[in-house]
């Protein structure tokens, strides 16, 4: 991409950084760097297909930061990592044939609905609790369809499975966070084999974009080390409510 211009590039490697860092502690990072994308040219599919070759970098960045910290259970998440890899794929294929539309007007309300769950029982994910489902239903449930809506949409995924955490395997918000950025990786990568086989990444500034994810992520994650369940809570909540007036200006404005 010879045409984009010197601030382009800066503009790429700072929203790289920024989601980074927000991915690791909430996630949501993707509404930071799909409009960086489309703001300097980048066409749609192009995009969306460059945005998930950035987001492998800082997803698996910040996997590795939280592995590193003894944050991660894998009794199960090999079930869940595979049937991840399948549904994210499907998803990918699928979006390239089939309009968005209705997932973008309906996912802002389920957003606001996980906003609310968490403000309304302020307790919730400080400590670990009793599992609700065994691992592997949990994993293979969980990992088909918050999959493919990763591989089809995506918006939201990381709020979506740190719920699923709590909720379903008991996990304190500091360790369901670090869970779901294996997923996270895991549908990136699947996501961008597909899209790539289609000819829709670009792949040096997905790894300009790369390179700020890394950063970012390894300064997010390392806060959620340090800062515990106390500040994924206020990180969640904001973020998350930030991404329903995203998409709710998006889709309805």
């Amino acid at each position: 991409m010879s045409e984009l211009a010197p601030l382009s590039w800066i503009l790429l490697l700072l929203a790289g950084v920024a989601a980074g860092f927000i991915d690791a502690i909430a996630g949501g990072g993707g509404l930071l760097t799909v409009p960086a994308l489309l703001s300097v040219g980048i066409p749609p599919a192009f995009a969306l297909g460059t945005n998930k070759l950035q987001g492998s970098f800082g997803s698996a960045s910040a996997a590795w930061h939280y592995t590193k910290a003894g944050l991660i259970d894998w009794n199960g998440t090999g079930t869940g990592i595979i049937c991840t890899a399948i549904g994210s794929t499907l998803g990918a294929k699928l979006i390239q044939q089939v309009p968005d539309t209705m997932l973008r007007r309906g996912i802002p309300f389920l957003l606001m609905g996980v906003v609310l769950f968490f403000l309304l029982r302020p307790n919730l994910g400080d400590r670990d609790s009793s599992q609700k489902i065994s691992p592997a239903i949990f994993h293979t449930l969980f990992g088909l369809t918050l999959g493919f809506y990763d591989g089809f949409f995506g918006p939201g995924v990381g709020s979506f499975w740190a719920l699923a955490f709590v909720l379903g395997l008991g996990l304190n918000l500091a360790r369901a966070t670090a869970h779901t950025k294996i997923m996270n990786c895991t549908s990136n990568l699947a996501a961008l084999g597909a899209l790539a086989l289609a000819g829709k990444v670009l792949w040096w500034p997905g790894l300009l974009m790369g390179v700020g994810q890394m950063l970012g992520a390894r300064i997010g994650a390392g806060l959620v080390i340090q800062k515990g369940t106390r500040i994924v809570r206020s990180a969640f909540i904001l973020v998350v409510g930030a991404i329903c007036l995203r998409l709710l200006w998006t889709a309805w404005s």
